[in-house]
């Protein structure tokens, strides 16, 4: 891939858009030819910075052009999950405008407004429901003022192709013709009103994504292709222990590698050099001697850490209904889940490029949250918010918090001390053995059922780490080595969301046992804590099913009084041909046996609604799971671009099951050991099973997240296909073929 180079001019938001920045075109079949601009190849020069992007004004978010293109800035970005085609399909649907003529400019912080990190399932429901109603805001506008020019009343006038004219027909006024000087300087209404969803002509279509040609082509550029002029590489030095602290170091050990630099800052120890080789043999090379530290816990009893705490607080998260009396055949079942701790396992590692001078700094990243952690790198480089630039540039994937902010501090680091652009790039051992991680997650639930199966009481109990309050960034590696003033906390996500069961009961509640800390440094990861709560949730219900001695797909149906919720899991179910079944009925007698599991959410309780049904079979003299087949039944709402969605679903089910069947971190009491592909597997092309979809739009509802949903359910439904197929309850994940094995017996 080549690699793209800096100017040294500075250039302006709108100069930007008149110049062209980066404009990525294509010319594979079947793509339009177009593309976006990406402002990333401007760098800050010293002086003032651009003037904050402000989020409620309508150039905030958009901007017309003088040659009829419509530039889009969006806070949030595109991770793969297809926000480059959707969110210019909504822009193009409201404004009346041909797509193709759609720019978009994404994570930008001199550029585009803060818009939150693109994380939660938000990118269409909040940050392209933004642009989506700054658009409204400026077609009203637009045809107001066509309206006085044409002596024409508004509601006669339409917008198409970028222009505004008459319903009944004739010539209309370019969009650039109707802007003062470029901007709208209008404040976006909420009440600005939408298009009729049976008027629309974009939306909903499977547009293709934009950058799809420049990747398969080997064209695209990622920031590890990304380069400045004069830029140095650069690799930081791990301690062996994560918590040791750095004795001393002997920079005569590569005096014979040329035109190596060592930095030094506190326990923060790093090497640069002209040409990346040489940094990887300087960095394995320099000898340093680190104190000993083993602070981490037994990882066999990881389980009783847990519950031994140190707790911040018990919290009563929900409390449904009153106690009552339960009958003399009422039955109590108890059950205990535990969810292990996981890396994201980014394909790639990370990598970022920084150039930090004496008072500016601009850092091109893959994070999902430019505008939040430009203030966490403005608090350890010492520099006004003004004069720190954070440009987004494609990564490798993650969906929470990987490397990517460590990586683009380490390089922040070194550029300071050498005052050059430095670019750092992980090594695999780094990203597996420092990234932040999914944080371990245990459950005890308890219920009573009646003779019916009627849940007559249900209690959840989580013991999870509490992430910290108005935690603005968690604390990176570099600038806690080198002890610099920085944000101090845990960020772990939502992650007691979906704790409580959505069936009907006469009482429910879901307590949470608050931890301060958790053994190894956790961050948001996909569909952060919903994928633990709903295996144990879904899974205890199968248990309550059992217990009822009735068919786990009718007893949801039965307890289930959402519509949508009820219409996914028939959609599912009869995907599968779904057959009722009273309790598991494997033939032992076999050498494998074959079973179905359903599983449900409704994500957070309020947004996406997914049903997942899965087919296995498992090998008993070794205890493999063979995923044979999934169907998944999924409602996020209006759907932007389908096909978009469907690869986002089918990501998801993939992930999840990588995460179900094999992925969990291992350590020892001072560092984590599972630092490859071989001691933290993950699913291969070869493990992958059938997968099914059914999508269903509600154009007239509002869209929903599809980049987490339907993660959350997968877990439970494997697991519920197990049981179905060995009459064996897996409470613990990864299903790894020696745990199932050991369970089946």
């Amino acid at each position: 891939m080549g690699a793209l180079t800096t100017r040294k001019d500075t250039v302006s938001r709108r100069a930007a858009l008149r110049t062209g920045a980066l404009i990525v075109s294509f010319g594979l079949a079947g793509w339009p030819a177009s593309g976006w601009p990406q402002e990333g190849a401007t760098p800050l020069k010293s002086g003032p910075a651009p003037r904050p992007v402000d989020p409620h004004q309508v150039d905030g978010f958009l901007a017309v052009n003088a040659d009829g293109s419509v530039t889009i800035f969006s806070g949030k970005v595109d991770l793969g999950t297809g926000l480059r085609a959707a969110i210019p399909q909504m822009a193009a649907e409201e404004l009346g405008i041909d797509v193709a003529k759609i720019k978009l400019i994404e994570g930008d912080t001199a550029t585009t407004p803060d818009q939150g990190p693109t994380s939660g399932s938000t990118g269409i429901m909040r940050g392209g429901i933004q642009i989506r109603q700054a658009a409204a805001t400026a077609r009203r506008v637009l045809i107001e003022r066509a309206a006085q020019r044409l002596n024409a009343a508004p509601d006669s006038l339409e917008t198409a192709d970028g222009h505004v004219r008459p319903k009944s027909g004739g010539d209309g006024i370019k969009f650039a013709d109707l802007i003062d000087n470029g901007r709208f300087n209008l404040t976006v209404d909420p009440k600005a009103p939408l298009k009729d969803p049976n008027t629309y002509t974009i939306v909903g279509k499977s547009l293709p994504r934009p950058d799809v040609p420049a990747k398969v082509t080997g064209s695209h550029v990622y920031v590890h292709d990304f380069s400045v002029p004069d830029m140095l590489h650069g690799r930081v030095v791990r301690p062996p222990a994560i918590g040791a602290k750095l004795v001393s170091v002997d920079e005569d050990s590569i005096k014979d590698l040329t035109g190596v630099r060592v930095v030094h800052i506190g326990d923060f120890l790093g090497v640069v050099a002209d040409d990346e080789w040489t940094a990887v043999r300087a960095a394995r090379a320099l000898k340093a001697t680190w104190s000993e530290w083993n602070g981490l816990p037994d990882q066999k009893e990881l389980i009783a850490a847990l519950r031994a705490g140190p707790l911040a607080r018990d919290e009563e998260l929900a409390s449904r209904g009153e106690a009552g009396t339960a009958p003399a055949d009422a039955k109590t079942i108890k059950a205990t889940y535990f969810w292990p701790i996981q890396t994201h396992g980014s394909i790639g590692p990370s990598c970022a490029i920084a150039d930090v001078k004496p008072n500016q700094a601009t850092i091109w990243t893959a994070s999902q949250s430019t505008h939040r952690y430009r203030h966490a790198f403005a608090k350890f480089l010492d520099l006004p918010l003004q004069a720190v630039r954070l440009i987004y540039l494609d990564g490798a994937g993650c969906y929470g918090m990987n490397g990517h902010e460590d990586a683009a501090a380490d390089a922040a680091l070194l550029s300071k001390a050498t005052g050059r652009p430095v670019r750092v790039q992980w090594m695999r051992q780094d990203e597996h053995g420092w990234d932040p991680k999914g944080p371990p997650q245990l459950l005890d639930l308890v219920a009573t059922i009646d003779a019916d199966g009627r849940i007559l009481d249900w209690l959840t109990q989580m013991w999870i780490p509490e992430a910290t309050k108005g935690l603005p960034s968690i604390p990176l590696l570099g600038p806690q080595a080198a002890g610099l003033d920085q944000a101090h906390g845990i960020a772990t996500g939502l992650i007691s969301q979906n704790a409580e069961p959505p069936y009907d009961a006469d009482r429910s509640r879901v307590i949470a046992h608050w931890l301060t800390d958790t053994p190894l440094r956790p961050a948001h990861i996909r569909a952060p804590g919903k994928i633990a709560n709903c295996f144990a949730i879904e899974s205890f219900i199968d248990e309550l099913a059992a217990a009822a001695e009735q068919d786990p797909l009718a007893f949801r149906l039965r307890g289930l009084s959402d519509r949508r919720g009820i219409e996914v899991l028939k959609r599912a179910a009869a995907m599968l041909n779904w057959q009722p079944r009273l309790s598991p009925g494997p033939n032992i007698r076999s050498p494998i046996s074959r079973g179905r599991g359903v599983a449900f959410v409704h994500y957070k309780n309020q947004e996406t609604l997914v049903a997942i049904g899965m087919e296995v079979a498992v090998e008993h003299a070794s205890g493999t799971v063979s995923v044979e087949r999934v169907v998944c039944a999924h409602d996020c709402g209006l759907m932007i671009n389908p096909d978009a969605v469907r690869a986002q679903v089918e990501g998801n089910i993939l992930q999840t099951l990588s995460r179900a069947l094999m992925e969990e971190v291992k350590f020892d009491h001072s560092h984590v050991t599972s630092v490859d592909w071989s001691t933290y597997p993950i699913l291969t092309f070869s493990d992958v099973p059938k997968v099914e979809i059914d999508l269903i739009d509600r154009p007239t509802e509002p869209p929903l997240g599809v980049g987490e949903a339907a993660s959350a359910p997968v877990a439970a439904a494997l697991a519920n296909a197990i049981f179905d197929a060995t009459g064996v309850r897996l409470r613990r994940a990864p299903f790894t073929k020696e745990r199932v094995k050991a369970a089946i017996g």
